[in-house]
């Protein structure tokens, strides 16, 4: 069941110089219009609307809350707000900084911050996608005394954060779904210019480096292609068509001094 709407008191509907004069004390320089009308808020409670006229507040209005107590005639103010009207001029709505960042957003001499906990990330002594892989022994000994000296990577890319770049690189310029890609002659992953990612993601992507390809320099996926394919071989020209004005024959003259 829907819960009942409050009937409207009638004394604190009829306060609205008094609703008025709380309104314009509030207001100071920014001012106090018409009354836009009241609504009552409970039992013996109700708001009284006045419109706003600052050019800066285009659309708000004064909500002045007004009340009086069981069986007295009395109504007091209770409170005075600036509400945002229908229209009202809002700012938009707040973001956190980490939602509100966007790729490409990092500029020479800012600095981005990964967040802490950060699933894309895990630490460094797990080895990342590595961690599975039976190393040799050297390796296995260099690691280790890698890792008693402090270096390597504090933190690698972890599962998550692998899912999401290949799934961004799909979905991206170096994809299989770009009009580049429909119109070239074969796909990357027959191309003699193709560098192979390391681990899984190079099940699906490379790099580009062809100095002539618009992905040079760029990750791509296997089932990208550009018209600089390495396969596309130069046009074998035929014999030339016959000239349209002979210059090169005549008639063979009896002697040379003819």
């Amino acid at each position: 069941m829907r819960p009942a709407t409050p009937k409207i008191d009638a004394l604190c509907a009829a306060a609205v110089e008094l609703a008025r004069e709380a309104a314009i004390e509030t207001a100071g320089v920014m001012g106090a219009a018409d009354h836009l009308g009241c609504r009552a808020e409970g039992e013996r409670v109700v708001s009284h609307f006045f419109a706003c006229p600052h050019p800066g507040y285009r659309g708000w209005q004064w909500s002045v809350t007004v009340a009086r107590a069981s069986r007295s005639k009395r109504v007091t103010v209770n409170e005075v707000a600036l509400l945002p009207g229908e229209g009202a001029l809002l700012a938009k709505s707040w973001l956190p900084w980490a939602d509100r960042i966007q790729p490409g957003d990092v500029t020479p001499g800012l600095l981005m911050a990964a967040p802490v906990g950060d699933l894309r990330l895990e630490p460094g002594y797990r080895g990342g996608e590595a961690a599975g892989l039976a190393a040799p022994a050297e390796e296995s000994q260099a690691r280790t005394v890698a890792a008693e000296l402090g270096l390597g990577r504090e933190r690698v890319l972890s599962a998550l954060g692998r899912e999401e770049a290949a799934e961004r690189w799909l979905a991206g310029p170096g994809g299989p779904n770009t009009e580049m890609a429909r119109l070239a002659p074969d796909v990357c992953e027959t191309c003699g210019f193709l560098v192979r990612l390391q681990g899984s993601l190079g099940v699906l992507f490379g790099a580009c480096t062809n100095a002539y390809s618009p992905s040079d320099g760029s990750i791509v996926s296997i089932n990208h292609g550009c018209g600089a394919h390495s396969n596309v071989l130069p046009e074998e020209s035929g014999e030339l068509p016959a000239p349209v004005w002979d210059t090169i024959e005549w008639d063979e003259p009896s002697s040379l001094f003819d």
